[in-house]
């Protein structure tokens, strides 16, 4: 599972959109209206983004990073990977299918 999130909506279409045909996610969930409070510049910043949660393997989990990396707008954007411990096998074995 790989968490990035973004400006708007239509950035976070578009990265999920182009994630999936390049086949490096087999989904992407967009939860829109996050609030963001963070450090940034030496100071406290808030803001609102939308969070993508984006399903992908081990083994494309740096080719994903690296293609958004190179076509998001931010210049520090949030791209942190968790692992899963556990998932149900059938949805693990789609994920795994989906993405090449």
């Amino acid at each position: 599972m790989v968490l990035v999130t973004a400006p708007d909506l239509p950035t976070a279409r578009k990265l999920a959109r182009g994630a999936l045909a390049a086949r490096l996610i087999a989904c992407a969930n967009l939860v829109p209206r996050l609030e963001s409070h963070y450090w940034w510049e030496g100071k406290i910043t808030a803001g609102r983004e939308v969070l993508l949660l984006m399903k992908t393997t081990a083994a494309r989990r740096a080719a994903l990073e690296k293609w958004i990396v190179a076509r998001h707008p931010y210049d520090t954007p949030e791209v942190v990977a968790l692992p899963i411990a556990h998932g149900h096998r059938r949805y693990l074995d789609w994920v795994r299918d989906a993405v090449q």
